[in-house]
């Protein structure tokens, strides 16, 4: 049984080839913004270090509704040093949408992701943006890709995927390079078109899977997931599946994506992506179920972190004359505190009170310690 009023789709590319500013696109044209909203460009970067690098490092949902239909879209990271946040969310989408530019063509940070989606069965559609682009080779590129498909080992249904030609920036779209490009109306049809919808039981008793963790420091860590069968509700009793153990829990809070605003609901249905709260101890790979049918979903590996380094209090000579945590406890809460949203880091108390061992996946390490509100190029 399929939800056939949802579609989830996740972008995936190489850095700076443009995910953000499609998701900007398609947010402007869906009539997500009132006429007179002021929006920034590249709203989905949201975090200050995006703003100031211009990338993505944050795997994020949003939704636009389209003839009725809602298409829930997760802009993930193009970085390989973010892969972290990319593995996780492929759990919650059917299909991807994959960027190339169509002048760098396929890069090396886009197959190994486009590996990871087409092992999972994901249905593709390929977009090629930049066209306006000075030395633009879209049809050379399209070539590139029907070759990094058959590398990949994609079977003949993914080697058929559709084509759309695109300048995002300029906001339009077309399946034929000859036509002229008006809208983003094509997108959004391939997209209900091509991708299926959600193979879910409403019926069922409640089952998700935590794909993804947000942290507030109201109400703590929040489950990001897809409902994969039944109805999730506010108030729910439920049993969390670990990896070793079940335990009970109730759900106090559920909210679904409608734009780039979180809107709370008393209950989402079995195909929607949620954010739900109440649960302390929640862990991504985890399985939220019905109480008295539980059942755990098995989950993709994550890749573990490949650099390692000791952060230890400044012990030097201009020790303690800027800088307002520079005390050891200082360090050991930011760390920590980062461990409550980022999967991918790990840190490690050492046998010297002063310091720690921080293991994650290249610069993903020292994005995460920066103090808050505080922005550096690393």
């Amino acid at each position: 049984m399929n939800n056939q009023k949802i579609r989830n789709v996740a972008i995936i590319a190489h850095v700076d080839h443009g995910k953000t500013t499609l998701v900007d696109a398609l947010l402007r044209q869906s009539g997500t913004f009132r006429e007179n909203e002021q929006v920034q460009e590249r709203v989905m970067d949201s975090n200050d270090l995006e703003k100031e690098r211009g990338i993505t490092i944050l795997a994020k949902n949003t939704s636009v509704i389209y003839n009725d239909i809602k298409i829930n879209i997760v802009d993930t990271p193009g970085h390989a040093d973010f892969g972290g946040e990319v593995e996780r969310v492929l759990k919650m989408v059917d299909g991807v949408l994959l960027l190339v530019d169509a002048f760098e063509g396929a890069m090396p940070q886009t197959r190994e992701v486009l590996k990871k989606s087409l092992a999972l069965n994901l249905k593709p559609i390929v977009v090629i943006n930049k066209i306006d682009r000075p030395g633009a080779r879209p049809l050379k590129v399209v070539d590139e890709v029907l070759e990094l498909f058959i590398e990949l080992g994609a079977n003949d249904e993914q080697l058929d995927f559709p084509v759309i030609y695109a300048s995002a920036k300029e906001g339009g779209a077309k399946i034929n390079l000859d036509d002229e490009a008006k809208n983003m109306q094509c997108v959004f049809e391939t997209i209900i078109n091509v991708i299926e919808p959600p193979k879910c039981d409403e019926d069922g008793s409640m089952q998700m899977l935590v794909s993804n963790i947000d942290y507030d420091d109201y109400v703590g860590r929040i489950a990001i997931g897809r409902v994969e069968r039944g109805v999730i509700k506010e108030g729910m009793p439920v049993v969390v599946c670990k990896s070793n153990k079940q335990e009970n829990a109730k759900i106090v809070k559920v909210s679904t994506y409608v734009g780039l605003k979180k809107v709370e609901v008393e209950e989402a249905k079995a195909g929607d992506i949620v954010e739900i709260s109440g649960i302390t101890d929640i862990n991504i790979g985890e399985t939220i179920c019905d109480i008295n049918n539980p059942e755990k979903i098995d989950f993709v590996d994550i890749d573990e972190p490949t650099v390692t380094m000791t952060f230890s209090v400044n012990n030097g000579p201009f020790a303690g004359r800027e800088g307002e945590f520079v005390t050891s406890r200082h360090i050991r809460d930011r760390l920590f505190k980062e461990l409550e949203r980022n999967v991918s880091l790990r840190v490690k108390e050492t046998d010297t009170p002063d310091s720690y061992e921080v293991a994650g996946r290249r610069r993903t390490t020292f994005i995460c310690i920066n103090r808050d509100n505080e922005k550096r190029r690393i």
